[in-house]
């Protein structure tokens, strides 16, 4: 994108998030919902597509101008970036990742426009962050295949059009073989989604179990055709390193916010007749703060140039998600520290800030599995035993 464009797509979203979304976040904290118009305005301004190509009618940005997006996201409730994260991140990267030409038009001009929206089911009780352990199947049956099985934690499932189902397509492959990614719209018969989820925070996004019984769906259902098969894992490793340093950006951008929160607070809140700035322990806590926010920043900035460049889409995105979501997570509980009692009060941004990133330690592989990833690379064969 030309850098006077993506300028104004920078500037466009950060006014949008501060004069209109950031005055509702304790609304969508209490009622668990992101408002219609939010919704809308944020189709209108491509959202749903930034990372989709242009031919497909998205934006098209790179991972460099995506993170540079994804930091002005994360100035507000976690929630608004997850209305549309799926379609641009994990979901819609499986079509970019694995899909054939064919289903690649048909799925995604809808998910850039906002029409449809996608969700990643790979998620199940015994199969996190290993999905060897992967229960659901699908077996060939004529001229499809038939999916058993249930997936959990599925974000956006509530209001999916369309489920990326990984489900083990062959029962004797070891390990991460043998597993294949299915397209199954809303509405296939035996496809049922559960109660949403009621969760520590990130509240107004939605996840929910799904269920899969018997559910029947045309070969081309397989993501990427016949040469898809067994093709699972691949096409989710590429999509989760993607999302990592994705969700990375998210993590500094919420540090910047925090930043910000703490600094306001400490220039006016007042003891002993004095602002609390002036006080060299909290001062100290606010350096620390900002010296985590630009290392987090500039970690990011760096590794979605070498994921551009392609010289590093394993290592880098797992040690930006390791550090990020760490970061958030000790900028977050500074932020509550300097607030004092006021900070662990609901209705104050900060204590919402501090449930809702410590999910970030979490989802598209724990902080254990980035340090497996870094390390394993970092070592090569000598740690694998």
């Amino acid at each position: 994108m030309d850098a006077d464009d993506l300028r104004h797509v920078l500037d466009s979203v950060r006014d949008f998030i501060r004069t209109e979304v950031v005055p509702l976040e304790e609304q969508i904290d209490e009622q668990d919902v992101i408002p219609e118009r939010i919704v809308t305005q944020c189709k209108e301004m491509g959202l749903y597509g930034f990372t989709i190509p242009e031919e497909y009618g998205g934006l098209g940005l790179s991972a460099y101008e995506e993170v540079q997006l994804a930091m002005e996201l994360g100035w507000t409730t976690p929630a608004l970036r997850s209305l549309f994260g799926t379609n641009n991140g994990i979901a819609g990267h499986v079509l970019l990742e694995g899909a054939t030409e064919e289903q690649k038009k048909a799925w995604l001009p809808r998910l850039a426009s906002g029409e449809v929206t996608a969700s990643f089911g790979l998620t199940e009780a015994d199969a996190g962050s290993d999905p060897s352990a992967l229960a659901t199947t699908a077996r060939r049956d004529g001229d499809g295949w038939v999916i058993n099985g249930s997936k959990r934690y599925i974000t956006n499932s509530p209001v999916a059009d369309v489920i990326m189902v990984f489900a083990r397509t062959n029962p004797e492959a070891q390990g991460n073989r043998g597993i294949s990614t299915f397209l199954v719209p809303k509405g296939t018969p035996g496809l049922s989604i559960g109660p949403k989820d009621k969760k520590m925070g990130q509240s107004g996004a939605w996840t929910a179990d799904v269920h899969l019984d018997d559910v029947r769906v045309p070969a081309d259902a397989v993501v990427g055709g016949e040469q898809g098969v067994d093709q699972g894992f691949r096409i989710a490793a590429k999509c989760l390193a993607h999302g990592r340093l994705h969700i990375a950006a998210v993590c500094a951008g919420m540090a910047a916010r925090l930043v910000h929160e703490t600094t306001e607070f400490a220039k006016t809140r007042e003891q002993g007749g004095a602002p609390i700035a002036r006080f060299q322990l909290i001062q100290g806590l606010v350096a620390d703060s900002v010296t985590d926010y630009h290392a987090g920043r500039a970690l990011v900035l760096e590794t979605a140039r070498a994921f551009d460049a392609g010289t590093d889409r394993i290592a880098g995105p797992a040690a930006a998600k390791y550090f990020c979501s760490e970061m958030v997570g000790r900028v977050a509980d500074r932020a509550v520290q300097v607030h004092g009692g006021a900070g662990y009060m609901r209705g104050v941004a900060v204590e919402r800030f501090y449930r809702d990133v410590r999910l970030f330690r979490i989802y598209e592989g724990t902080s254990q599995i980035q340090q497996v990833i870094i390390a394993r690379d970092a070592l090569g064969a000598a740690a694998r035993g």
